[in-house]
């Protein structure tokens, strides 16, 4: 079974083509600037040969077809046929209280999935527009919807209620809903897989690390608290993110600044987080070279990431009763030896046996250890990998 993995954006589609058979990668690319015609291209990577086309691409559904198209292609496809394709997997944001597995996309999830707009307005339109083009260009395909927020549909009612009048609840859907569901069940399983045992007798702290950031508590496989909320922007300190704030501020800037609500969402979510704090950028590998070369707001910025990061592992280790690992994973999580160290430094009193040498020598894009054998609590690299998620939840439910 040959699976097609889309994650569609507003402007762009990306993509992954995966033999379910071997789990191997066949091919990879991203289109984008969708609707730019002028600038509209295809960055197809196969055989690993990366190939650039540069095409007018007026929707979605066009440049659907040029994916199938390079798929097919006798020079750069990877198969003969688009019969080839068992079926598609889309990544769609949100799935609400009422999405808590994969599912396979009929008219009733295409209604739910424009109900749920609202709670996802910069993702969900775009994640409708990817679904409809494969409906348009590939009528007679299977597509699956993979929610990403259906892994943390198990949290208890205590972790997803915020303390505010319960009509809000009941009238707004008003609740904490998680993000990054996807990675962080990746990580989880894959965690179990390395230490050879069941993700179901195991207490893990999934720490997916990237531009957007957001930890996973994860016992016996189950979500039973997750660092984002009723959107992305709350919990960590992310790239442009300013994750965990008082609401009261925004009243008090608004005030002195005359911002309105939406200037002033734009600023917590795109000109916040490192980017805020440090003034120069919202990538960490800069601003902790720029730290370790005396910029106080940058070392400002990365003690403050730390910060929080520390504090949700130690919250999550405390309503775990215990726990028995710590993944880290994305961008950060996975690169960045330096921040790894600074956030697992005091973890004694956990059980951790941090092994900084291991910690600095890992290698890239491969599942490594990081903690001594000694340690009670196991601390690994696991590099995420969404798509082989969203193509397992496909492929199970295809063939049921």
């Amino acid at each position: 079974m040959k699976i097609l993995v889309i994650n569609a954006g507003s402007s762009s589609i990306k993509y992954q083509f995966i033999d379910m058979e071997s789990e191997t990668l066949l091919a990879k690319g991203l289109v984008e600037r969708i609707g730019e015609t002028a600038a509209s291209q295809l960055t197809h990577k196969a055989n690993g040969t990366a190939t650039e086309i540069k095409k007018p691409l007026e929707n979605h559904a066009q440049g659907l077809e040029l994916v199938l198209a390079t798929l097919v292609d006798e020079k750069i496809g990877v198969i003969k046929d688009l019969n080839e394709i068992s079926a598609i997997g889309h990544r769609v944001l949100h799935g609400a209280e009422k999405y808590n597995s994969a599912v396979l996309i009929d008219d009733e999830v295409i209604q739910d999935i424009k109900d749920n707009i609202p709670l996802g307005p910069l993702h969900m339109p775009a994640n409708l527009l990817g679904i409809e083009a494969c409906q348009e260009v590939m009528p007679n395909t299977k597509n699956v919807a993979v929610f990403d927020t259906a892994f943390h549909s198990s949290m208890p009612d205590y972790a997803y209620m915020y303390a505010v009048p319960y009509k809000w609840y009941e009238d707004y859907r008003v609740r904490k809903y998680g993000f990054h569901g996807t990675s962080h069940e990746y990580i989880a399983n894959e965690t179990a897989r390395v230490m050879g045992k069941d993700v179901k007798d195991l207490k893990i702290i999934s720490c997916h690390l990237g531009n957007g950031a957001s930890i996973c508590a994860v016992k016996n496989g189950k979500c039973l608290d997750t660092s984002m909320g009723f959107t992305p922007l709350e919990g960590l300190v992310m790239g442009t993110r300013c994750g965990d704030i008082d609401p009261a501020v925004l009243e008090y800037v608004m005030d002195k600044t005359g911002m309105n609500i939406n200037e002033m969402l734009n600023a917590l979510n795109k000109k916040s987080g490192l980017l805020g704090l440090s003034e120069l950028s919202n990538d960490m590998r800069d601003v902790a070279r720029t730290a370790q070369e005396g910029n106080k707001k940058s070392e400002l910025a990365i003690n403050k990431f730390v910060h929080v990061v520390k504090k949700y592992i130690g919250s999550y280790a405390a309503i775990m009763n215990g726990v028995d690992a710590i993944a880290f994973s994305a961008g950060t999580g996975e690169n960045r030896d330096d921040i790894r160290e600074k956030i697992m430094k005091d973890f004694e009193y956990l059980g951790v046996d941090f092994d900084f040498e291991a910690n600095k020598n890992f290698v890239r894009g491969e599942n490594f250890k990081i903690s001594k054998d000694s340690s009670k609590v196991a601390v690994y690299i696991i590099p995420t990998d969404e798509e082989m998620s969203i193509a397992r939840q496909t492929k199970e439910i295809v063939e049921k």
